[in-house]
């Protein structure tokens, strides 16, 4: 028993024991696992097999509400942030706190994707690529397309029978993504990169266990023949562009190979790249999980639908999605065909189910940041070099922020709601990528 005792404090020693004594006292409670895997079971076995929130709280039950603990995660000795008024200052001060992902995932998404690349590179390549995939320009360019592919997708689903869903909506979303990022695509080069990015993306979420067999291993090889695809679309565009005629719309390829910087300075081959592959990552998993997350929560309650087909009071969930939809379509000119920019931004109601959904599902739990420099926050101190988990999930589930956080309530988004939650909450109104959520 005291092996095992002494065992269990193995990470604490190896990574404490450079620290200066004033350092270590000040240090945030917790506790650093086993060595090797520090904490990584506890947090595994909560989200495969128990509850997502367990992990955190089992941190709040023995240490106290203090918002700040220590651990050992994803192989780094690490502090994880879990209440607002912290998580906001973690994100908020670029200059203290870089990009910390873990090394294993930025193999994966790329070396040049944001999730690698210092403050100031990171605003550089922002900067270049955000406007291809961001903003009303962006959106009217792309909505045709995505409207049209949608209607045709739910009447193809409409005769299928059964069918997993969620298989075929991630199929949808990225079928639309690959419009915007190349334009039309062959059905075997669309079905060969969604079967590379598919493997991929598994290997992001898996232990980094590159050893034939595990899936770590598949996503890196998934990789290399993404990039190798990716490749040569990207030079075979480049040649073709001499005798080509102008193109009438761009897509984000075209964007990404014409866009320079204030001194001229264009985007290299290996950066058009894993921009390309990170927000694929991003916007086609938040697509399809969001949509599918959304159906879903709108269809657990079938009693609020059969009350709002009699009832005439609009505090019902479905008869206020339907009766926006309707107004729309009734509002419209005659003649006008397809959806427009303004009717988009009149759903209102959708986009609060939407941020409910986002909220309650926490597609992205955590994101990873690493300390410049000793860095006192909430009374305790971050070491330089500890990376520092800022953990979304905690704050959209808690109680204190966000009343009976478990209940679906697209109502707490209404003005007056988000105006009043505590100061110290992160309010993330309208912040997912417009283009690929609009369908949702």
């Amino acid at each position: 028993m005291f092996f095992t005792c002494d065992l269990y404090r193995v990470n604490e020693w190896f990574f404490e024991r450079n620290l200066s004594e004033k350092i270590r006292d000040s240090l945030p409670p917790g506790d650093m696992g086993w060595p090797i895997f520090g904490n990584m079971f506890a947090f595994l076995k909560a989200f495969k097999f128990s509850h997502p929130d367990s992990f955190i709280s089992s941190y709040v039950k023995r240490f106290g509400r203090t918002g700040v603990y220590k651990a050992f995660m994803f192989g780094s000795p690490s502090i994880m942030v879990t209440v607002p008024e912290t998580c906001k200052q973690v994100l908020m001060d670029e200059e203290r706190f870089k990009p910390g992902w873990p090394p294993a995932t930025v193999k994966l998404i790329g070396e040049k994707s944001f999730v690698a690349l210092s403050y100031e590179e990171h605003k550089r390549i922002r900067k270049l690529t955000m406007a291809p995939i961001n903003g009303h320009e962006a959106l009217t360019v792309y909505m045709g397309f995505i409207e049209d592919t949608v209607i045709k997708t739910l009447e193809k689903w409409a005769v299928m029978g059964e069918f997993e869903f969620l298989t075929h909506l991630r199929k949808l979303t990225f079928k639309i993504i690959m419009y915007i990022f190349l334009s039309e695509v062959s059905e075997p080069l669309m079905e060969a990169l969604e079967k590379q990015y598919t493997t991929l993306n598994y290997g992001v979420r898996a232990m980094a266990i590159n050893i034939p067999g595990f899936a770590y291993h598949k996503a890196l090889k998934a990789r290399k023949s993404l990039v190798e695809t990716l490749q040569g679309i990207l030079e075979a565009r480049r040649a073709g562009r001499p005798t080509a005629p102008p193109k009438a719309k761009k897509d984000m390829m075209d964007n990404l190979m014409d866009a320079e910087d204030e001194n001229g300075e264009k985007l290299s081959d290996e950066e058009i790249i894993d921009v390309l592959i990170m927000y694929l990552n991003a916007g086609h998993e938040s697509s399809g999980h969001i949509t599918m997350w959304a159906t879903w929560f709108l269809q657990e309650h079938p009693e609020i639908f059969k009350q709002a087909k009699a009832s005439a009071q609009p505090n019902y969930l479905f008869q206020l999605l339907t009766a926006e939809q309707e107004e729309i379509v009734k509002n419209r000119p005659a003649g006008q065909k397809g959806l427009t920019l303004k009717e988009y931004r009149n759903m209102t109601y959708l986009s609060k189910v939407v941020d409910e959904t986002l909220r309650m599902v926490n597609i992205s739990s955590v994101v990873f940041r690493e300390a410049n420099t000793d860095i006192n926050i909430a009374g305790f101190v971050i070491p330089k070099g500890w990376k520092v988990n800022v953990w979304f999930r905690t704050v959209h589930m808690d109680s204190e922020v966000y009343p009976n956080p478990t209940k679906f309530d697209p109502s707490r988004w209404d003005v007056s709601a988000v105006i009043g939650l505590p100061n110290t909450s992160i309010k993330s109104r309208n912040s997912r990528a417009p283009i690929t959520c609009m369908f949702a």
